[in-house]
């Protein structure tokens, strides 16, 4: 089975679950932004969560299918349509020879993930399907889909046991976020006013947003304990000596605009981390629109375990439907 792209979107790639066990490396994990999204999208047409879709930011792909299959599209909000029928979100699709999928404009939220039966079928690389477009590794030929690009897929089971995800099921993103932070390793940095307006100001996405990391503006330029600049350390006050970066770390170079780092950042460089964007929102994040408005809201590790717990069980009523 193929399908051809006859228009490719914006920026768009070929993810799984990314690729664990080389951050030391320097090769980061990567995979799909919101991995919950690609998970239900894999289960409806009958996959294994981790089978390799397609991420498309902000504008959906215009593709033409050779063979009768399934497919699914979740993650942000933006009407479906098959040979200009329209269909929902989050539910199976069957799809025959011949047709042609696309999408009208994008009413909430960034990513979607299209999954079809059988998974996009590219060469696994470290383990991993997923494209690293930094690196230019896995994926399709390490880059985004372009037009006339054709994907092959594997042998997929076309009878789904369940073909929708019930509302109060499924993650729908409003104007505005909360994303939950748990302070670090470098918190004491920060003044103890400026430590307080991290959390007291609205703060909004900006437009530099990708898979790397997402900056915010809008609050309070942040201020920091006065130090000797550590041997080896940049004289930027935000600088450190060269340490690893853990996974949704807020950064603040220079104290103006914190930055959140995403799937393909890179794994350590010399600026402290005032925490963590717990890994319980890190999919909310990846589906903020620029010009959102986001609150920082502090949370102790007690209750980022128990939001990990929460997304868990959420999954697991999930799966406990096919």
């Amino acid at each position: 089975m193929a399908i051809k792209i006859l228009e490719a979107g914006l920026a768009a790639t070929i993810q799984d679950l990314g690729r664990p066990g080389y951050y030391q490396l320097g090769i980061p994990i990567g995979g799909a932004m919101d991995r919950f999204a690609l998970r239900v999208a894999n289960l409806l047409v009958g996959n294994d969560e981790s089978a390799a879709c397609i991420e498309s930011p902000y504008i959906g792909p215009r593709l033409l299918f050779d063979t009768d299959t399934l497919v699914s599209v979740t993650g942000a909000d933006l009407p479906v349509c098959l040979d200009g029928k329209e269909h929902q979100t989050w539910t199976a699709i069957e799809v025959k020879a011949g047709q042609v999928l696309e999408f009208g404009y994008l009413k909430g939220g960034a990513r979607i993930y299209i999954a079809v039966s059988g998974g996009v079928d590219v060469p696994l690389v470290l383990g991993s399907r997923s494209t690293y477009l930094v690196g230019q590794l896995g994926g399709f030929h390490g880059r985004i889909l372009v037009a006339e690009d054709v994907l092959h897929c594997g042998q997929g089971d076309l009878k789904s046991k369940c073909r929708y995800i019930p509302e109060e099921l499924r993650r729908t993103m409003g104007e505005a976020a909360n994303l939950r932070v748990m302070p670090g390793l470098f918190w004491h940095r920060l003044t103890k006013t400026s430590g307080e307006g991290f959390f007291e100001d609205r703060w909004v996405v900006s437009t530099e947003a990708d898979r790397m990391g997402v900056r915010f503006s809008g609050g309070r330029p942040m201020e920091f304990e006065p130090r000797d600049q550590p041997f080896g350390a940049g004289s930027d006050p935000s600088n450190i000596v060269d340490s690893p970066y853990p996974y949704g770390s807020v950064q603040i170079p220079s104290g103006l605009e914190p930055i959140v780092l995403h799937r393909d950042a890179v794994s350590a460089g010399g600026y402290f981390q005032i925490g963590a964007v717990i890994s319980a929102d890190m999919d909310i994040l990846g589906q903020l629109q620029p010009n959102t408005p986001v609150k920082f809201v502090k949370v102790s590790m007690e209750e980022a375990l128990q939001a990990r717990l929460d997304e868990e069980g959420r999954l697991e009523r999930i799966r406990d439907l096919f």
